[in-house]
């Protein structure tokens, strides 16, 4: 398997636009650094998957910025990221105009051949909202839903930098009654609080996000909500392209689960494969929720009882 870490999510939604573009402006989108992941970086917050800020190379966000294939993608796959970021620039630039999914399948069709691999993978989190467009996109895809315990999973993003900040935004967008941060007027700004305001400066204080308090039952929502719209636009897409990979019943029986989502994938579950898999999965992690205070436990279950329903999966 070619993996493909959070590349969506690097480039976002506009790094897959309509209109035919040349090798260059492609190139482009995915070297163009994300501005929401820059300000994270130089605020002093950088997520735990930003893999390239563990080990920098050449880019730093407090220059030019850190190309957004670079950030979690590229040192997911080599060792020398800075340099297979150069490799690709020259092999990429000089493609011809073609529709942007095609380009995409030229990139991936690249990196299987410079790492002998046949399947290709692409991983990220928050990317729910993103599945009818990718149909539409990529009708050959196939989608893997990867679901935990509700309670577990939202107490696990209490805890992440990614989903404080994601909540804290939305709460501005609530504050401000626009739908799009583009809307975002001078007079908007104003009247917001001093702990919400400096979130749309271009370096902030991490205190801003770590410190708020925020109920836990928001993120319950949150998770609820994605869950519940994940799995509407799934139901869209023919079962014989879509499968669910439970993190509960992954830990119960890795091998058989493992096994299935390489098969679905369209590779050989190889033993050394599952054996390194088994040693990666922690199940002290499961029931995290449960040593909650009973209450903010009984709190936290209610908020999440929609996505629950909505899965229809019994989960410890």
């Amino acid at each position: 398997m070619l993996s493909l870490n959070e590349l969506l999510a690097s480039v976002g939604t506009a790094g897959i636009p309509e209109d035919p573009m040349p090798g260059r402006e492609f190139w482009q989108l995915l070297a163009e650094p994300n501005p929401v992941f820059e300000k994270m970086i130089r605020s002093g917050i950088p997520l735990p998957e930003f893999l390239y800020t563990r080990r920098p190379g050449r880019y730093s966000a407090g220059t030019a910025g850190i190309p957004a294939i670079l950030l979690m993608v590229l040192p997911h796959l080599s060792d020398q990221p800075d340099d297979l970021f150069d490799d690709l620039a020259r092999t990429v630039r000089p493609w011809p105009s073609r529709r942007p999914a095609d380009q995409y399948r030229a990139l991936f069709d690249e990196l299987c051949d410079r790492f002998g691999r046949t399947a290709v993978v692409e991983r990220s989190g928050y990317s729910t909202e993103w599945i009818p467009r990718l149909r539409v996109l990529f009708p050959e895809a196939r989608f893997v839903h990867l679901v935990r315990s509700g309670p577990d999973c939202a107490l696990s993003m209490s805890r992440h930098a990614g989903y404080r900040t994601i909540l804290l935004l939305r709460e501005i967008l609530e504050r401000s009654g626009v739908t799009e941060f583009f809307e975002l007027t001078e007079e908007h700004v104003r009247t917001l609080p001093p702990d919400l305001a400096p979130l749309l400066a271009e370096r902030f204080d991490p205190a801003l996000v770590w410190q708020r308090d925020i109920e836990l039952t928001a993120f319950g929502q949150l998770w609820s909500r994605l869950v519940t719209e994940g799995i509407a636009h799934l139901e869209e897409v023919p079962s014989s392209m879509r499968t669910t990979l439970v993190y509960e019943q992954t830990l119960d029986d890795p091998d058989r689960e493992l096994s299935r989502l390489a098969e679905f994938i369209g590779v050989d579950p190889l033993p050394e494969w599952l054996a390194t898999a088994r040693t990666m999965l922690d199940a002290s992690r499961r029931g995290a929720s449960r040593r909650l205070p009973p209450e903010e436990q009984h709190a936290l279950r209610d908020s999440c009882a929609p996505g629950e329903l909505a899965l229809g999966l019994t989960r410890a």
